[in-house]
């Protein structure tokens, strides 16, 4: 009986090394060879600015990702949306009557005048939503124009010397 029982056992064991294979040879297909093949795929020239997260630069800097909200806090700038209006808080994109409202307050802080400003934010709507009721414009966007457009009165922030 106990020989019958090593048997069941032995067997029992190798019933299980075709399943534990396949969870490896899954995990190693699914889990590491496709993530580095979509990832390569991604690098392709037409396709690289994308995959690497659609970076901002300024003056050689990374300064941002157009895909993803920067923290704005300084009243110089353009902000984000606040939390309760985006359901993650990492929208890039705020609408047209926020930037819009934001105006006056950049003026006070900056001195260009409002005009100056609006149209900065007219330039700059986001032509994929022309159709729709609510447009929207990249905050990045807005606060790259307003860097390069008034170097002047952004070199303390170009510079690092403000908080």
């Amino acid at each position: 009986m106990e020989n019958n029982k090593s048997k069941e056992d032995d067997k029992e064991k190798a019933d299980f090394r075709p399943v534990v294979g396949i969870a490896i040879v899954s995990l190693l297909v699914c889990g590491l060879f496709f993530p580095l093949l979509i990832t390569a795929i991604a690098q392709v020239p037409m396709l690289s600015g994308n995959a690497d997260g659609n970076l901002a630069h300024l003056d050689g800097r990374v300064v941002g990702s157009y895909n993803i909200a920067q923290n704005f806090t300084l009243p110089i700038f353009f902000h984000d949306r606040i939390e309760n209006q985006s359901a993650s808080g990492l929208d890039p994109d705020i609408t047209v009557q926020m930037a819009d409202s934001q105006i006056p307050g950049i003026s006070n802080a900056t001195g260009i005048p409002q005009s100056a400003l609006q149209k900065i934010v007219n330039q700059n709507i986001d032509p994929q939503g022309a159709a729709v009721e609510l447009q929207y414009v990249s905050v990045l966007v807005l606060n790259l124009q307003l860097i390069n457009s008034y170097p002047t009165i952004y070199q303390s922030y170009l510079t690092g010397t403000t908080g």
